[in-house]
């Protein structure tokens, strides 16, 4: 129904009577299950996966892909839940007026959503009102979804988003199955990282029974680098077959090859038997946005199988452009 230059401002004077409610006590009387519910459908919660992935074919086995969150789309689902009360003019116009003070509420809430959902905040209401907590202007949300076995292989792995090397907050990181994770960032990263949950020190080698090998490392963890290339020193086995290490010919090769490497670990001990067989927790980044590489970096204990991403090439993917406008029934251009 639309409102004639007559109309509106007959309503306006209506609304804005002492019998009507100001517009702050509108948006700070919202009911907290309401102010909550709205959050949690700005990150998407409770918004059917089908929604988000119409085809499973968009989101293969294996696959992870990254995606900015249109506000549009979610500022829509706010007016949708409220349309229940837009029974007539007079309500149509009352949402209307108080649209500005309902988006900013919901951009304050959810930054909660993550907390609520660990169960790190009890009290909603307090927190919201709390005069210390930080605020910040809602700005640009990204995110990823991930299928694979790793969701599940590892209940409790760690996503980070980093921008120029600082952390971006996570809004949200959820399984909504047992394959399949969703994470969004306040802000736009250039690089992300999927790391193995640290639960606990784990020591084995690298390599194949074949060729098993373990690296020298410095005091403080990290790899002893020739260049690019790290130290390795070959893991002698038993004889029989069986794949059993020999530690003591292990612990003497290692010792070998600290005498020749200044920053090496020189303790001749346990402790640097344990060091040099410290398995530090598989991490994939991702990083870059389609610019030429930096070139390599090797932060402190990542392990040297994981091969960085560039994240516009998991996102501008040809083939699932094309079965994507073919689903769509646009006209490809196979040139």
């Amino acid at each position: 129904m639309s409102l004639g230059p007559k109309e509106q401002p007959f309503l306006k004077r209506r609304l804005e009577e002492s019998s009507q409610v100001t517009t702050r006590r509108s948006i700070d009387a919202l009911p907290p299950y309401v102010d909550s519910f709205l959050a949690h459908l700005r990150l998407l919660v409770g918004v059917p996966f089908h929604y988000l992935v119409p085809d499973a074919r968009l989101l293969p086995e294996g696959a992870v892909r990254f995606f900015y969150l249109d506000r549009s789309f979610t500022d829509r689902l706010v007016d949708g839940a409220l349309a229940v009360g837009k029974i007539g003019s007079r309500e149509i116009a009352h949402t209307q007026s108080h649209a500005g003070g309902v988006q900013r509420n919901a951009d304050d809430s959810e930054t909660l959503v993550r907390d609520l959902q660990r169960r790190r905040t009890r009290d909603f209401v307090a927190t919201k009102h709390d005069a210390g907590r930080p605020r910040s202007e809602a700005g640009t949300i990204t995110g990823l979804l991930l299928r694979s076995g790793l969701v599940s292989g590892w209940p409790h792995m760690e996503v980070r988003a980093l921008r120029n090397g600082e952390q971006l907050t996570t809004l949200r990181m959820e399984r909504l199955s047992p394959s399949v994770l969703i994470v969004l960032f306040d802000g736009v990263p250039d690089r992300v990282e999927l790391e193995e949950p640290h639960h606990g020190v784990q020591f084995g080698v690298d390599g194949t029974p074949s060729a098993y090998r373990a690296f020298l490392r410095r005091p403080n963890g990290e790899q002893v680098r020739v260049g690019n290339d790290p130290v390795e020193v070959p893991v002698p086995q038993r004889v029989g077959g069986r794949r059993v290490l020999h530690m003591a010919a292990l612990r003497q090769r290692l010792h070998e090859a600290r005498s020749t490497h200044a920053t090496a670990i020189q303790q001749s001990g346990p402790g640097s038997l344990a060091i040099s067989l410290l398995n530090p927790p598989y991490q994939q980044p991702f990083e870059g946005a389609g610019e030429a590489p930096s070139g390599p970096t090797h932060p402190p204990l990542h392990n040297p199988k994981a091969v960085p991403e560039r994240v516009a090439r998991r996102v501008e993917d040809v083939q699932l452009t094309r079965r994507l406008l073919l689903f769509l029934g646009k006209e490809v251009n196979d040139g």
